[in-house]
């Protein structure tokens, strides 16, 4: 696909919803090994999301994360959980995920911009 194929309006654009949001759990999820069941608070709201991170993170290597958050993704079932959400990432070259995040402390919540 071309890079004027993947173009979206700034209208559409607005419609994606960024927060950052703030790990306060995270745990592999039974039955799925690349997947992590994390808890994110949204500021004044928890989410539940699963990432497939597991195979690159240990769980307790994310707790306390500031991580950038899509609030507005339809959810997703795993299983028995349903994902709310989705964890944003970049990748390196050796196809590693690096979580996004923030270059200053801020309040979950906070709206990206």
């Amino acid at each position: 696909m071309s890079e004027t194929e993947n173009k979206i309006t700034f209208e559409e654009f607005r419609k994606v919803e960024l927060k950052v949001g703030r790990i306060l759990s995270a745990e592999n999820l039974p039955g799925y090994k690349k997947i992590l069941r994390i808890i994110v608070d949204l500021g004044g709201e928890e989410r539940e999301i699963m990432s497939g991170l597991a195979k690159h993170y240990q769980p307790e290597e994310i707790v306390n994360k500031n991580v950038i958050v899509c609030t507005n993704l339809e959810p997703r079932k795993f299983g028995d959980q349903v994902s709310d959400g989705m964890i944003l990432a970049a990748s390196n070259d050796n196809g590693r995920p690096i979580l996004l995040t923030v270059v200053e402390d801020t309040n979950p919540g906070s709206q990206i911009t």
